[in-house]
């Protein structure tokens, strides 16, 4: 069986302050590397390792555990602003000048705030699985989507379940992604605490609530490129479109037959959309 990439990449470490920052940098090298940024309850070990592998054929990629995650120290934030300021910490630690940002799901709110608050820093923007939090027409899970996503653990029912739409091709393409997250057998990010959990929780709550995203929207000038699964339980679909009425330069991509998970589901297809607009950049 062939060994990818993404499967034997070493985790590295930068203590910046008080806190230590757990991430991962492979791929071929680019003066602008492409920076992913995770959903909630997401570590390193929940990307992909195809896309990893994928898109680290020609760029630069770097995965990292924020601040209280995975195997990243400090204390997990209540609030997406210290998150983003969290990310911005990182990457400058790095020494990069620019950076292509990939933000999924919660990532996607750290990834706007980023990019709001640090425009230099940021060259394009792509938002997957996204919504600014709150704002006119945007809409929310239902509450039983929640419930699940907020369980103590949560079993691959519930992946399959928030993540892939509930026909047979897409649970099947939801199954063989999550064997493929099995096969990094050593230096695994290890599960998101309970405390970090219930601070990531009260950070959506806030973006939603109080509406901080939404307005400013218009304020981003990168090339941005907003995709998602046609059926997205945690995160319409419809955000996405609103997304990219209010974003000046602004591309959208849906996905058929697909839920939040849709990046999973076409990895291949993912990819190289994502590689077309960086090429275009």
């Amino acid at each position: 069986m062939e060994i990818t990439l993404a499967e034997k990449v070493e985790t590295s470490f930068v203590k910046v302050n008080e806190v230590t920052y757990a991430y991962r940098l492979l791929g071929k090298k680019s003066d602008v590397p492409l920076v992913l940024c995770h959903r909630f309850r997401g570590t390193m070990d929940d990307w992909d390792p195809a896309i990893v592998d994928l898109l680290s054929k020609e760029r630069t990629v770097i995965l990292f555990d924020n601040a209280g995650v995975g195997l990243s120290t400090g204390v997990t934030p209540n609030n997406i602003p210290e998150m983003a300021n969290h990310a911005v910490i990182f990457m400058e630690s790095l020494g990069f000048d620019q950076v292509d940002l990939l933000g999924f799901s919660m990532g996607g709110c750290i990834a706007q705030q980023v990019t709001l608050e640090r425009p230099d820093l940021v060259r394009s923007l792509i938002l997957a699985g996204t919504g600014p939090g709150g704002g006119e027409g945007i809409q929310s899970a239902a509450p039983e989507v929640f419930q699940v996503a907020m369980k103590p653990v949560n079993v691959p029912e519930d992946f399959l379940y928030l993540f892939f739409e509930q026909t047979e091709t897409s649970q099947v393409k939801g199954k063989v992604y999550l064997e493929r997250l099995q096969k990094r057998k050593e230096d695994r990010s290890p599960f998101v605490s309970e405390a970090s959990v219930k601070a990531q929780a009260q950070a959506l709550m806030n973006v939603r609530e109080k509406n901080f995203l939404f307005p400013r929207l218009g304020e981003i000038k990168q090339p941005v490129l907003i995709m998602n699964g046609n059926d997205d339980i945690m995160i319409p679909a419809i955000n996405s479109y609103i997304m990219s009425q209010h974003i000046k330069n602004a591309q959208l991509i849906i996905y058929p037959d697909a839920g939040h998970g849709f990046l999973f589901q076409y990895p291949e297809l993912f990819t190289e959309h994502v590689s077309t607009f960086l090429k275009n950049v």
